[in-house]
């Protein structure tokens, strides 16, 4: 592909992640949009649990799959390295939008707070999109999102590989973009059965997710990953004890 068509391609893709980013904080947030977590036309309840879990369980497998080096090394056999990244934010990107669209709202409410509580859990809510931001800047957001691979392309560049560093969030927990999420997730004044499946189910999804992630980072970085492992939680910004894992 050519180096003009691989960046046009890069910015593209992350045009539409952006959207789909900004679309997912509306959506799940009952703000701004039409089409929300609690809105829309609802099915039965079996319908809608089946059609919620598979729409996030497509994301989750290509999430998953499309990160793994395996599946990198032998998809770059007819993709180039320069687009690899931008190929699988888009997938990404698409399959996020097609859960905001196609979510079956479960509108019943569980709990529901009002007052102090609630503005509490507003705040929380925007904190782990704060948190989930400024988490991609402390490593590389560009490189995350495949600006970078096309951007060296356009330039002629040799791709050329990080040094593991800790910086800021990450001297507290190793995956503060998760931990991030979980707390947007989770965060919110009225908890909805259709909220809570899909804080549930993406929870369940992150902690799996997290143990390959882990066996990658520790394949590729060697000693230096194991030691930080042996300092900092995977999650939770606490004192790290001697057999903790979170």
């Amino acid at each position: 592909m050519p180096r003009i068509l691989t960046f046009t391609f890069g910015l593209a893709s992350y045009a539409v992640f952006l959207t789909s980013f900004l679309n997912a904080i509306a959506w799940l947030g009952n703000l701004w949009v039409p089409k929300t977590i609690d809105s829309g036309i609802a099915g039965s309840p079996g319908e809608s649990i089946l059609t919620d879990i598979l729409l996030l369980s497509a994301f989750a497998i290509q999430h998953s799959v499309m990160a793994r080096p395996a599946f990198k090394r032998w998809w770059t056999q007819w993709v180039s390295p320069s687009i690899e990244r931008s190929i699988y934010v888009l997938a990404a990107s698409l399959l996020l939008l097609a859960i905001c669209v196609y979510w079956k709202p479960l509108p019943a409410i569980v709990i529901q707070t009002s007052g102090l509580a609630a503005s509490l859990l507003r705040a929380l809510f925007w904190t782990g999109w704060l948190i989930v931001l400024a988490s991609t800047f402390m490593i590389n957001h560009f490189e995350l999102f495949g600006l970078r691979q096309a951007w060296q392309t356009l330039r002629d560049r040799p791709k050329t590989a990080d040094p593991f560093v800790e910086r800021m969030f990450y001297k507290l927990v190793r995956h503060p973009i998760m931990l991030g999420f979980l707390v947007a997730f989770w965060a919110t004044p009225i908890m909805t059965i259709g909220h809570l499946l899909f804080a549930a189910v993406t929870t369940a999804y992150i902690i799996v997710a997290l143990q390959f992630e882990e066996r990658d980072l520790k394949a590729a970085y060697g000693a230096a990953y194991e030691a930080y492992q042996s300092r900092v939680r995977m999650l939770l910004p606490l004192p790290r004890g001697s057999s903790s894992t979170k």
